[in-house]
């Protein structure tokens, strides 16, 4: 799935980015790639969507939130202290 089909305020996990390259590069210089956590804080009408990253909010247009593929984080919770 995308970031664009996330939830609001639900934490995902970066699998994939499928952009053009130099916007790749750009996310990559950013900290946003594969593997990196992310939490979406908001969704907007026209399709920006505004992600939390390693602390930095980012507002990320439709075109290239459509190109970042991500997977739902596992809940701390369900970890459990063992």
């Amino acid at each position: 799935m995308t970031i664009l089909e996330g939830t609001v305020k639900e934490d995902y996990i970066v699998t994939d980015i499928v952009i053009d390259q130099v916007i790749m590069r750009r996310l990559e210089a950013l900290g946003i790639n594969s593997g990196t956590k992310l939490r979406m804080m908001n969704k907007k009408k026209n399709g920006t969507v505004i992600i939390k990253v390693r602390g930095t909010r980012w507002a990320i247009g439709r075109d290239i939130a459509g190109g970042i593929q991500v997977t739902p984080a596992e809940k701390e919770a369900a970890y459990g202290n063992n």
